[in-house]
């Protein structure tokens, strides 16, 4: 089969893949979860094999203890975050209208002592308008993913069939990959593994080093805010620590959340607002020089612009299941487009024959001149 024909067949192998997605969308959520849990926990598998156990034994323990683990999780934290979270949405309009207050006063007091002729009221109705809008689309976007939730993810189907997806998964892990080995075109097996390994390494460096990330970062945010007494500093830390894989996001939204908050309500004592700021300052500090050099690290290959558009993309297009497949997607793509790129750089199409003839002359020529 030539080249072109080839190309054609896994063009078209391809765009079936992506059409499947999309129109099963709706119910692929607990699949592509079960799948993703089992990836994760592949190695930990492979671990409990090692000492002993055969792959059903080592699959049972390794699902038990994570089960345990999310149970332990769901019943200690989530009624406390529920009941945060329901006072949070209750109390947010007089969050708004108490920052409204503060900053009308703060304008009407300061900002004509420094320029005259300013419309210090028009400025007053503008920050209010601003602050109204946000905060509406805020709640539009809170409602909008709590409802699309309810609807796409349909929590039953993923506490039950999420597990035994995981299940079944983690157990034919290994063969899985073995046959899809056998698979593989014999022509370019080597060239496609290599780039398989390229995306695992990316994908399991990226995904298991940002869960990491977050779990330390929410954790410390969240018991931070907590100690220093800041309503709902359970969840605003939880929610900075778990969106933290998208870059400068959980950082941001935490500190507009719990600034916001720290400003309502210890305003006018500046040491505990300055805390807050603190807290966060202090967690990027550890995010950028600790955690994600020795977590992460820099072999992932995922640039943190090409990763928004890709979570932002896949999202759009496929909901919360594209945002599930977005870094694996995204890392495939990145290792696919570098190989294309350094097989254009060692290719004619680059280097033209042109210049080769040159090359060759002036090699040739130096070698004629260094002979006596």
């Amino acid at each position: 089969m030539s080249l072109q024909k080839q190309f054609v067949v896994w063009m078209c192998a391809f765009g079936a893949f992506v059409l499947c997605i999309y129109v099963f969308r709706g119910v692929l959520l607990p699949f592509v979860a079960g799948m993703a849990l089992a990836y994760l926990l592949d190695p930990v598998a492979d671990a409990f094999e090692r000492i002993g156990l055969n792959r059903m034994w080592a699959t049972i323990c390794v699902l038990m203890i994570f089960v345990l683990i999310f149970m332990l999780l769901l019943i200690l934290i989530v009624p406390t975050l529920a009941h945060q979270m329901a006072g949070f949405s209750k109390n947010l309009p007089t969050y708004v209208a108490s920052l409204q207050a503060m900053v009308s006063k703060s304008t009407a007091d300061y900002m004509p002592k420094f320029l005259s002729n300013f419309d210090a009221e028009s400025l007053q109705n503008n920050i209010k308008d601003l602050v109204s809008q946000g905060a509406s689309w805020a709640g539009q976007l809170i409602q909008s993913i709590w409802n699309g939730g309810q609807a796409v993810l349909n929590m039953l189907a993923l506490l039950v069939i999420t597990p035994v997806v995981a299940f079944y998964m983690l157990h034919d892990w290994d063969r899985m990959v073995e046959t899809i080995d056998g698979l593989l075109p014999r022509d370019h097996r080597k060239v496609i593994r290599e780039l398989f390994d390229q995306i695992d390494e990316s994908v399991s460096g990226f995904v298991r080093g940002q869960i990491l990330v977050g779990l330390i970062l929410g954790t410390f945010y969240a018991i931070g805010l907590s100690l220093l007494g800041l309503n709902f500093g359970l969840l605003i830390g939880l929610i900075a620590g778990i969106i933290s894989f998208v870059p400068y996001a959980g950082a941001t939204i935490g500190l507009i959340l719990s600034g916001g908050v720290a400003i309502v309500q210890f305003w006018p004592d500046p040491i505990p607002i300055g805390i807050t700021f603190g807290i966060f300052a202090m967690g990027q500090f550890l995010e950028g020089n600790i955690l994600q050099p020795r977590l992460v690290g820099e072999r992932v290959g995922l640039h943190p612009v090409w990763l928004m558009f890709a979570l932002l993309a896949f999202g759009s297009l496929f909901g919360f299941v594209g945002m599930l497949i977005a870094v694996p997607a995204a890392a495939a793509v990145g290792v696919i487009v570098r190989y294309i790129l350094n097989q254009y750089v060692h290719s004619p199409l680059y280097r033209g024959h042109g210049g080769d003839l040159l090359e060759d002359k002036s090699e040739t020529g130096a070698a004629g001149e260094s002979q006596p």
